[in-house]
This record gives C-alpha cells, structure tokens and sequence, in this order.
C-alpha cells in the first residue's frame, strides 16, 4: 500500500465510479482499476462491488475511507510544512570564515542578507583556512569562508569573490626598494602557516622563482591586521590582500610595489560534500553567489 494508491482509491469512492476517477486523476481508466485490485490484494478483502457498469463500496470500504482521508491530508500538511519552512527564511547562521573574508567581507554580506530577511541572525567564528577547514570536515560548521582550496576530496568549493595579493610597506621601505634595495634584502613579515593568504602566496612565489627561504624574514604573525600594523609602524614590508589594505593604499600610509604578475586569487564558499544545508544557510550561499546584493 502506499498514498497513491490510497489517492485513487479515495476517488473511486467519492465518485463511485472508475471512469470519473480515471478523468479526475489523469490516469487511464485500466490503470485505476490495476491500483484497486492491488490495494484489495494487498488489505486481503473486497473495496468494491461491481455490479454491472456500477460500482458499490463494501463495508470494509466505509471503514477505510475517512482513515485513508486523514493521511493524505497529514502527507498534504507536512508538504505544507517543509514549503512554508523553505519561504521563511529565519534562524542562526553559524558561519566560518578565514581572515580575510570574516574581517573584511562578512560584516557587510551579513548586512546586506538580514535586509532581505531580518529574522537571522550570524555567529562568525573567524580563523585561518586551515582550521575553517579542520572544522567544516569535522561538521562543526554547515558553511565556511576560505580563501584556499585545501580537502578537495571532502569539501565543495564555490569560488564567489576574487582578491588579489599585493607586495606592499610603509613609503620609505618602498622608496629604498626603488633605489637600490633587493627583494631578499628589504625585512619581511609572514603570516601563520595554515593562512590562505601565506599558501597562495607561497605558490605564487614559486612561479615568480622567488625563494621564500632566502627572504629577510623579522617576524611571523597570526593575521593580517597583526601584519597590517606593523608594517606601518615600520617593522618591515608583506604580501597582503588588496581587501585588507585598501584604506591605506588609498590614504598614502602604505605603497605598493609589483614584483611581477598580478597576484590574483578567489575567496570560496566551502561546504561539506554529505551535508545538507539547512533553509537559512542555503538561502545565504545563494545570496553570496548570486553576487551579495550588488
């Protein structure tokens, strides 16, 4: 037994007849009467008696009817359930992001997302991709923030926003370096490992045949903003994003200097590859690549 053939046989009953059901339905008339005969073999008594072109229900008919009634309608009403669940857009968006994204990004994303459905709310957890990552493989996240792909095999990678990575210090270190400064000479200060940002440009590095080994590294430090202060305090020079420091391009306090091909890299929406995203996260990831309100 199952609801479509409780849908038929509802009816067949109603209309007593299996050629009006049949052109109620949309179903050819041998069909309906093949529904019957397997619902009647399957319950093990008779729902209706043919007399001639009529059909009469039985008694066992009268008792299964209203029942049958109630299971459509409580089928019908989850149907109704899970719709009004999908159009109303409302709960927690826990949420992690790498550095960049969860800094730079995010605040104003979230903004934009809660004027078209104000009844979420975010909780960001901001870290390197490398523990986003950890997390969103270990299910502690729905959806993550990165700015490097690292367990492909494991996570789906959505890019949404392209970045670039620039070279960049405070004037006088740039002004020297145009004079006579080499790049292994200038002082340089790393992010983390596990940083999208350092991954990226590491391998951009490599291209540009750059030696991060023989570079003057100070300092290593845990984010950008960490890297972002000190190389205007003077400390030293970095690779950082064009995101992260584009008030102070724009305002002088930092120069920026090519080193050769445009550094060019995506911000990713990662998700794990066997979970399912609840309504609010899923409505979120398609306002975030349909281009976040812009």
């Amino acid at each position: 037994m199952d609801i479509h053939q409780l849908r038929i046989f509802a009816s067949v009953y109603r209309n007593r007849s299996f050629s009006k059901a049949s052109e109620q339905l949309y179903i050819s008339q041998p069909t309906i009467s093949e529904h019957i005969k397997n619902l009647e073999k399957s319950l093990g008594c008779t729902l209706f008696d043919r007399l001639g072109r009529k059909i009469e229900p039985t008694s066992e008919a009268d008792l299964i009817f209203p029942k049958a009634l109630q299971l459509i309608e409580d089928l019908e009403g989850i149907n109704d359930i899970v719709l009004k669940s999908v159009q109303r857009v409302k709960g927690r968006l826990f949420i992690g992001a790498s550095t960049i994204p969860g800094t730079y990004m995010l605040p104003r994303l979230a903004a934009g997302f809660r004027s078209h459905y104000p009844d979420v709310s975010f909780e960001i957890q901001v870290g390197d991709t490398k523990r986003i990552t950890d997390c969103l493989i270990h299910h502690e996240f729905f959806l993550g923030i990165v700015g490097a792909v690292m367990e492909p095999k494991v996570l789906h990678y959505e890019p949404f926003l392209e970045d670039e990575l620039v070279f960049a210090g405070a004037p006088q270190f740039m002004e020297e370096m145009n004079k006579s400064l080499q790049i292994y000479q200038v002082p340089f200060l790393l992010r983390e490992e596990g940083s999208g940002t350092r991954k990226i440009m590491e391998d951009f590095l490599q291209k540009m045949q750059i030696s991060l080994k023989k570079m003057n590294v100070v300092a290593v430090l845990g984010s950008t903003d960490a890297i972002k202060q000190a190389i205007k305090v003077g400390l030293g020079t970095s690779i950082l994003s064009r995101l992260a420091i584009a008030e102070e391009l724009a305002n002088g306090t930092l120069q920026e200097m090519q080193l050769g091909e445009e550094m060019k890299r995506s911000f990713y929406l990662a998700t794990h590859k066997k979970r399912t995203l609840p309504g609010q996260y899923k409505a979120f990831y398609d306002f975030l690549v349909a281009g976040g309100g812009e």
